[in-house]
């Protein structure tokens, strides 16, 4: 299981989701250009002091991403079709968030091999996208039973 971010426009959302990624040992796979410049040293500055222990995987563009076939590519848009709680994850699954201004465009919509929605209260658009993936990324590590397991040696 992992996390792709495409190009992400805020960094301190990708600190957050490294962070997130380092605590839950998920490797985070980031889909540029990003909306801001992005250095290793920009990495390390956005996860701030767990910036070392997550694994990071930049990719120079969609296509490059594409080509890695990393998984079944699972998006969570607001365009969803599947409702989270609905939808059975796999061990291998890509999870595939979009920009925090526009989400994701029409190619990559159509390259998903699903797409998740969270269900939200009437009225609401849409959550944070550091806090759609930890909520994204809980359910499918809960459903795989790969959550860490903090009490075993």
């Amino acid at each position: 299981m992992l996390l792709a971010l495409f190009q992400p426009d805020i960094p301190q959302n990708l600190g957050a989701a490294l962070r997130l990624g380092a605590c839950l040992g998920v490797n985070v796979h980031v889909i540029e250009p990003c909306g801001f410049p992005l250095s290793d040293k920009a990495i390390r500055r956005a996860a701030m002091d767990y910036g070392e222990p997550a694994d990071v995987t930049r990719h120079a563009s969609w296509s490059e991403f594409e080509k890695a076939k990393l998984g079944r590519i699972i998006l969570f848009t607001t365009k969803g079709a599947t409702p989270l709680h609905d939808f059975k994850f796999e061990p291998d699954d890509v999870l595939l968030f979009g920009r925090e201004s526009l989400g994701v465009p029409d190619e990559v919509l159509q390259a998903a091999d699903a797409r998740v929605v969270i269900p939200l209260s009437p009225g609401r658009r849409s959550f944070n996208v550091t806090v759609s993936a930890a909520i994204g990324l809980s359910e499918a590590l809960r459903q795989t039973q790969l959550f860490p397991n903090p009490f075993s040696s």
